[in-house]
């Protein structure tokens, strides 16, 4: 089994629920995946990070994303860059700006202006979180230049991407997860 087909399967058998839920978006769906309860696990977290970084471009100096999706997952390609010898840093983006101290919305090491950062989730349906991250990321002086996530859901939010002059690369798509509909 390669790495690719093993986190699937962890996806599939630990992660995803065939049922109705209603999403962050608003919308409704006929599954629900909690990409956490696999990017939180050891195997989980390495697999999932070390398939990222082989899609981000080489000139991309650091990863984001919203906290809490992101979370694991950046923090995984933090440490798994430094063990090829990447060293990608990883910023926390925050749903609401600190409340002391710096009052800002991003968490982490301090970069150079400009410097060009991956941004990432764990799951995309509509777009928004990636687009605010972007948003976040760009008034703080850095070049979000990628976006990246473990699954699009095919809902719109590739398109809301490409719109805004980014284009989504998905680890898997709801295709892969094999959900009738």
């Amino acid at each position: 089994m390669t790495d690719r087909e093993r986190l699937l399967f962890l996806l599939q058998t630990r992660a995803l629920e065939i049922r109705k839920v209603v999403l962050s978006s608003g919308r409704t769906s006929d599954y629900y995946i909690d990409c956490k309860r696999v990017t939180l696990l050891p195997e989980g977290a390495y697999l999932t990070a070390k398939l990222m970084i082989e899609l981000i471009r080489p000139e991309v100096t650091a990863v984001g994303g919203m906290t809490l999706g992101a979370d694991p997952i950046i923090s995984a390609i933090a440490a798994v860059s430094h063990t090829q010898g990447r060293g990608l840093p990883a910023l926390i983006i925050r749903k609401e700006p600190k409340k002391h101290g710096t009052m800002s919305f991003i968490e982490g090491p301090a970069l150079e202006i400009g410097a060009k950062v991956a941004v990432i989730d764990d799951v995309v349906t509509s777009g928004a979180s990636l687009i605010k991250s972007i948003e976040r990321l760009s008034s703080a002086g850095y070049q979000p230049v990628q976006a990246l996530a473990i699954l699009d859901r095919m809902e719109g939010g590739r398109e809301t991407l490409e719109k805004a002059g980014y284009r989504l690369e998905a680890l898997f798509t709801r295709e892969d997860l094999k959900i009738n509909r």
